[in-house]
């Protein structure tokens, strides 16, 4: 991959991990204080935590392995394909373990 890739993703992991400091501060902040409203909002932010550190996970393992060969590539995304199965997918584990266990 380029420079310009690696630029992309540095920046772009920057910018997720900023993100994440905010939320993870409104979110303490609230559990002591109680400012925020519940409702939309506190389900955005909810989902922000839940999954923004798996993305910010992915951006920074991208951004490090733009500089890697074909065969750590090749790994690295293979693992976030793994976890994106069984995360959104769990059903598929338990479906694998029996599948395995039965063989």
């Amino acid at each position: 991959m380029s420079k310009n890739s690696e630029k992309f993703w540095d920046l772009l992991g920057e910018i997720l991990a900023v993100v994440l400091l905010v939320v993870y501060a409104l979110l303490i902040l609230d559990a002591n204080f109680h400012f925020l409203p519940s409702g939309k909002l506190m389900e955005v932010l909810q989902v922000l935590r839940t999954y923004g550190s798996f993305a910010l996970v992915g951006v920074v393992g991208f951004e490090a392995i733009t500089k890697r060969g074909f065969i750590f590539k090749l790994i690295f995304l293979l693992m976030v394909a793994l976890i994106v199965v069984f995360m959104f997918f769990p059903q598929t584990y338990d479906s694998l373990i029996k599948a395995v266990v039965n063989a």
